[in-house]
């Protein structure tokens, strides 16, 4: 019988971007659609994979790349991987850069899985090693690489379209129709924010508003909330000394107990085990 392999974790966060390098001999990952760009850069081992309606499994030189809106359910046992998110104003602003796209353009991966890019292996474990480091220019190292690795992505894995209807906004790459309402989430996530408050933002009746919102995210209003919740405390955690208890009630949650069981199933570790595993810089 194999042995386990130890359990580590790497957290690394920015503005634009945030690396979690995992390592664990049990991985489960439950992430809502969510508004930036997301690459699982699997190191090693197997993780199974449900995105939408489709299964698949992922292995050691595999990928997962995963647009604004999707959603993804992972497990597996012994694995090493980095998940990458990337803010769609730091994919646009680098796609832009390199001249691959004007005004009024988006992006979107061209599959949801990757299969064997060496290359793109390498960059994931030249982040990992670097992570695990404790010297002097990491976040300089690191924001090189992760700028080489997401211009590989452009160049090989991703399309551009015009769009007339997705817009960026301080709330992320959103569809125009529900920009207002994506704005009043982001703006109040520390108090209840019932499905009619969200769905007069936007000028609809909660049911139109409903279907409207899962059709352009792939999330429900509530499951993108909590998404959002997560990402909020993920911020406070990694810059500030705040309390579990402090941090639960300023994402909107009526216990610590609560907001620990979401934000485990949403990133695989608890807020504690999270705020020790981020990299300080």
């Amino acid at each position: 019988m194999n042995k386990s392999i130890l359990q580590s974790d790497r957290v690394f966060l920015c503005t634009q971007f945030a690396l979690h390098y995992r390592r664990t001999s049990r991985a489960r990952l439950e992430n809502n659609a969510r508004a930036d760009y997301v690459a699982l850069l699997q190191l090693r081992g197997k993780l199974l994979f449900d995105i939408g309606d489709d299964s698949f499994e992922v292995e050691g030189g595999d990928a997962a790349l995963l647009d604004p809106g999707m959603s993804i359910s992972a497990h597996g046992r012994d694995v090493e991987y980095l998940l990458l998110t990337l803010s769609p104003s730091f994919i646009l602003d680098r796609a832009a850069l390199a001249g691959m796209v004007g005004a009024g353009a988006s992006v979107s991966f061209r599959a949801q899985l990757v299969a064997q890019d060496k290359r793109l292996i390498r960059f994931a474990r030249d982040l990992a090693d670097e992570l695990m480091q404790e010297e002097a220019g990491q976040e300089i190292v690191i924001g090189a690489l992760v700028e080489q690795l997401t211009v590989h992505l452009l160049r090989h894995h991703s399309n551009v379209r015009r769009s007339e209807e997705l817009e960026l906004s301080r709330a992320g790459l959103v569809d125009r129709r529900i920009r207002r309402a994506i704005e009043l989430m982001h703006a109040h996530l520390a108090r209840d924010l019932p499905l009619e408050e969200i769905a007069a933002a936007a000028y609809l009746s909660p049911f139109h508003f409903a279907r409207l919102f899962k059709k352009l995210t792939g999330a429900s209003p509530h499951s993108y909330l909590g998404n959002l919740r997560v990402a909020r405390a993920q911020s406070l955690l990694a810059e500030t000394d705040l309390s579990i208890s402090e941090i639960s009630a300023r994402v909107g949650y009526s216990s610590p107990s609560h907001f620990t069981k979401a934000f485990r199933q949403s990133t695989g570790l608890t807020p504690r085990t999270f705020r020790k595993a981020v990299v300080r810089y």
